[in-house]
């Protein structure tokens, strides 16, 4: 009769063994896989939300560039048309043109007034010499008017109504001087170049009003 085995079989142990290592290296296998996968889908979401905001980062700065464009459009349409949909800051460029202008039209004037004044006391000086002496044809100029007359003797014909052509030589005169004006006076607005051609209109010699008066005076 076979002797009884009070141990554990080593075969079954080993074979135990050998199940529970499999179970281990199994249940190692999963768990490492689900991290792979967790791993793997978190990197999925940062790779999308990076995108994300990536996409609305250019998405701003598209808007932003539009924004800056269209105020730069309104600035310049501004600046072309001279009027602004509300109060506007005046620049110093446009002081400093206002100014020059300003300080020109006082020399223009004052130097009109001084040629004024030298023609007029030219113009008593010869009329004085002449008064009582110049004769024209056995007659003698006793009065001022005499002597414009006679002074005026031989010299070429006066427009005796220049202010018919007045207009015509205006026009002419504008379209040639208010581009050069334009030019001169970029800041200005229509209305205030059309002021300054009109002062210089009044001093030009193509005014045939003043052509009137060089002839009197010459």
């Amino acid at each position: 009769m076979p002797k009884k085995f009070s141990g554990e079989n080593t075969k079954a142990v080993a074979a135990r063994a050998r199940k529970e290592a499999a179970k281990r290296e199994e249940a190692e296998k999963k768990k490492k896989a689900e991290e792979d996968a967790y791993w793997q889908d978190d990197d999925k979401n940062v790779t999308r939300k990076q995108r994300k905001e990536e996409a609305e980062r250019k998405r701003i700065e598209i808007l932003q560039r539009k924004h800056e464009n269209r105020l730069a459009h309104d600035e310049e349409m501004k600046a072309l048309s001279g009027k602004a949909a509300g109060p506007s800051k005046i620049t110093q460029a446009a002081i400093e043109a206002n100014k020059r202008a300003e300080e020109e039209r006082r020399r223009e004037e004052e130097k009109e007034r001084l040629l004024k004044e030298q023609r007029l006391e030219a113009k008593e000086e010869e009329i004085e010499e002449n008064v009582n002496q110049r004769k024209v044809e056995g007659e003698t100029a006793r009065t001022v008017t005499e002597a414009i007359n006679i002074l005026s003797i031989g010299k070429p014909t006066i427009d005796r109504h220049p202010e018919k052509r007045v207009k015509a030589a205006y026009q002419e005169f504008e379209g040639k001087m208010l581009p050069r004006l334009k030019e001169e006076y970029p800041t200005y607005r229509l209305s205030q170049l059309k002021q300054v051609l009109k002062k210089q209109w009044q001093k030009s010699p193509e005014n045939p009003l003043n052509q009137r008066i060089l002839k009197i005076i010459q």
